[in-house]
């Protein structure tokens, strides 16, 4: 978005937000196309009893100011946009002409009451008349990228040796890998934007010299987190849908205690991690692990595709659970890394710019629902990556997300 579209945006969504409370918007006797009494202005009426609100769109590259509406007689009309109230001409026994400004490409939205200004509509219209104190084209129409920057994973303690875990020994490596955005192109602003780069894009190739670490040898399971949940007494600030697979958040069949821990956030699998004196990889050491140091490795077992060593995908309307992070053993790397594709994505990196933050998930997952072009694609080659648009934990939170740990060596 350029600033002047956000601009406009941030006008237009709060006079939505502000006409909600009484439902203008959703009246089931909306108006489309409601007379103007000028060219190049489209309006629309939505009606409840005797009130009501027009939305007004000038679509003229030139400023109109002057009558723009006829309106019923008897009634106190609100300039919504420039937080004025509005004082008609009457023209005949039934009706009034509303006059005001649009600016070009601009907007407007009048309120028709039957009282005089509460309160909460004093307040409102005082925040829009400062809002709106400079037009939109004082804000550039000129679309810039974003900068974005990597939020870090920290560091680990250097432990003589780490007994659960596999040490991945270091190397040059030419990390390769794009981004599967259904929209975008290859644009500028496309995907994330690693230290090394000076935009957000779509394809990464950047020469690394990755360091020895340690990496998990399977996702993190529902046993292993339900045994750190009940040593480290974690409780997340934000628990809506956390571990929902499981009873009250304590208990979970036997038959799952292998399967990789699901509902679970970025932020949770952070603290999993940083209590264990781990940290989750970084996007170019999950593939470096994943590709056994070799650019050119599509898969974790080789270059050609082979459907027996991932779970058999679920395409229907329900999502069934992961298969166990031991169930494939085709599926390991050459260094012995198992369940990296397949069967539910793993966080690594989370980015952020001035607006969002995005994570980047690897592996794709079990869940193919078929029908759409919109499903979330899958990147069970290695030189691709998912990124993931984050909210709120609650929200980030899924049924097709797990992790794995690494640790510095």
């Amino acid at each position: 978005m350029t600033p002047r579209d956000s601009e406009a945006t941030r006008r237009v969504a709060s006079i939505l937000r502000f006409t909600k409370e009484k439902e203008f918007l959703t009246s089931p006797d909306w108006q489309p196309f409601y007379d103007t009494m000028q060219p190049n202005l489209y309006a629309s009426y939505f009606p409840r009893g005797d009130e009501g609100v027009w939305t007004i769109i000038n679509s003229s590259p030139k400023p109109i100011s002057g009558n723009i509406l006829i309106a019923p007689i008897g009634r106190y009309y609100y300039d919504l946009y420039h937080g004025v109230r509005l004082e008609p001409t009457q023209v005949s026994d039934f009706h009034v002409v509303l006059h005001f400004d649009i600016e070009p490409n601009g907007y407007g939205a009048v309120l028709c009451s039957l009282s005089a200004p509460d309160f909460k509509l004093r307040e409102f219209m005082a925040s829009m008349a400062v809002m709106t104190k400079f037009p939109l084209s004082a804000f550039s129409s000129e679309w810039q990228v974003l900068q974005q920057e990597i939020i870090s994973n920290g560091n680990t303690p250097v432990l003589k040796s780490r007994s659960d875990m596999v040490l991945i020994p270091g190397g040059n490596f030419n990390f390769t890998v794009s981004g599967v955005e259904i929209e975008g192109g290859d644009n500028p602003g496309v995907d994330v934007q690693f230290p090394w780069e000076k935009f957000p894009r779509r394809h990464h190739s950047f020469n690394l010299n990755v360091s020895n670490f340690y990496m998990d040898p399977y996702p993190v399971t529902n046993q292993e987190f339900l045994n750190f949940l009940i040593q480290d007494q974690y409780v997340p600030d934000d628990s809506h849908n956390f571990v929902k697979h499981w009873t009250n958040k304590t208990f979970f069949p036997p038959k799952i205690s292998r399967q990789p821990v699901i509902w679970v956030s970025w932020e949770d699998a952070t603290a999993y991690c940083n209590f264990n004196l781990k940290r989750l990889p970084n996007d170019w050491e999950w593939q470096y692990a994943a590709q056994g140091g070799k650019t050119d490795r599509l898969y974790p077992w080789g270059n050609s595709w082979n459907a027996s060593n991932v779970p058999i995908p679920d395409m229907g309307r329900v999502m069934g659970p992961p298969s166990d992070v031991d169930a494939f053993p085709g599926g390991r790397s050459s260094q012995g890394i198992w369940d990296l594709v397949g069967n539910v994505y793993q966080w690594t990196n989370v980015f952020r710019d001035d607006h969002t933050r995005s994570a980047i998930l690897r592996g794709g997952n079990h869940y193919q629902p078929q029908g759409s072009r919109w499903y979330f694609p899958q990147t069970y080659q290695l030189n691709q990556h998912s990124k993931y648009l984050l909210m709120a934990p609650s929200i980030d939170r899924s049924a097709g997300i797990g992790f794995r740990c690494v640790a510095d060596a």
